[in-house]
């Protein structure tokens, strides 16, 4: 897997004495000049984009980071680090008009986990409510949800209950269960299954079941199955389709609540315009599938899966040469703590092997 590096070098610019990059190999994602290493205290750190501008070149490296993850929460670019401190931060991309004359200008701002925190925004969500919702209800529904101030069509839908559709087809769907319906599935988990796979093949789909998790474990209200096999036929359902959203509601009117705010934020999320450099940046960096949270697990499952004789922590930087030095001390004194490895020897001379 091709590692995704924050890089802050010095530049020689009063104004801008810093220069920050986003790079996943070969690709440059994100060129930034900004006003310090972090924000800190200060709340906001206010930065310019470096193909915007004739910039003087870095004169030395001052940190290089793996980064776990970069995600697009509305007008902001979300960023975690793979280190213990200073580790999540957002960078809010906004275009605004000229008061004086025509055109528009671009304002970028740094922002760390902390200063969210302290700081009361008047807006507290990314999402609201932005028109009306297209809404597709299957055929089969004899007594379908309501779904307020949206345009609604009843079709045959190739799968799930309900779906939310824009000019590029369905973004969005819903499967809906009542208590009895989901005892029923029990009985054929393969089939149900196969449907579920189905389910999640679209971006943004759930499994509303119009019942609290205690009604299935509660004897009284189980007909055909005891409370410990539905728990655990409940637990299948979440790891054989972690992307699936599963939701237990309660009752009919609170699950067409949830689907109705499931579809609202969806549309408003994908009617939302985003900066074209934040759109660039997640298109260029992709997600891999193989990501497990960042270069701390792949050490751990390198050390664990594939390395068979003794080892040193400098075999293991030559393996991950962009993981802080830190970062591989910290995965083999875990591994040493949870009795996976052992150490043998002192000093410089020591290395690490497998506990048979």
């Amino acid at each position: 897997m091709i590692a995704t590096l924050w890089i802050l070098e010095s530049v020689n610019n009063p104004k801008f004495p810093y220069r920050l990059t986003i790079r996943q190999g070969e690709k440059l994602l994100l060129a930034l000049r900004v006003q310090d290493r972090w924000p800190g205290q200060k709340g906001n750190i206010f930065c310019i984009r470096e193909e915007n501008w004739e910039l003087e070149a870095p004169i030395g490296e001052i940190e290089r980071v793996p980064v776990i993850s970069l995600n697009r929460f509305g007008k902001r670019l979300a960023v975690v680090l793979d280190r213990p401190k200073n580790k999540r931060c957002d960078f809010l991309f906004l275009t605004k008009k000229y008061k004086t004359r025509e055109g528009e200008y671009e304002q970028i701002f740094w922002r760390t986990q902390q200063a969210l925190k302290e700081r009361k925004p008047r807006v507290k969500i990314t999402t609201y409510h932005t028109g009306r919702l297209n809404v597709l209800i299957d055929n089969n529904e004899k007594y379908a949800w309501r779904f307020p101030e949206s345009s609604v069509e009843k079709v045959k839908l190739p799968v799930g209950d309900y779906a939310l559709k824009d000019y590029n087809g369905i973004i969005a769907v819903v499967e809906r269960k009542t208590f009895d319906n989901l005892l029923a599935e029990f009985g054929r988990m393969p089939v149900f299954h196969q449907q579920l796979a189905e389910l999640s093949a679209y971006r943004y789909s759930a499994l509303i079941i119009e019942a609290n998790y205690s009604d299935f474990l509660n004897p009284n209200k189980m007909k055909f199955y005891n409370p410990s096999f539905a728990a655990k036929a409940i637990a299948e359902l979440y790891a054989l389709h972690p992307k699936l959203t599963i939701v237990f509601a309660g009752n009919r009117k609170l699950a067409n609540e949830w689907a109705y705010r499931f579809f609202d934020a969806i549309n408003a999320h994908e009617n939302d315009t985003p900066h074209e450099k934040i759109s660039e940046v997640i298109e260029e960096y992709g997600i891999s599938p193989e990501a497990k949270g960042g270069v701390y697990f792949e050490i751990k499952k390198k050390i664990i899966d594939d390395i068979h004789t003794e080892f040193t922590i400098s075999m293991i930087k030559e393996l991950f040469p962009d993981a802080p030095t830190a970062t591989i001390r910290k995965v083999v004194n875990d591994l040493k703590k949870e009795g996976v490895i052992a150490r043998n020897g002192a000093g410089k001379k020591s290395h690490w092997k497998k506990v048979c």
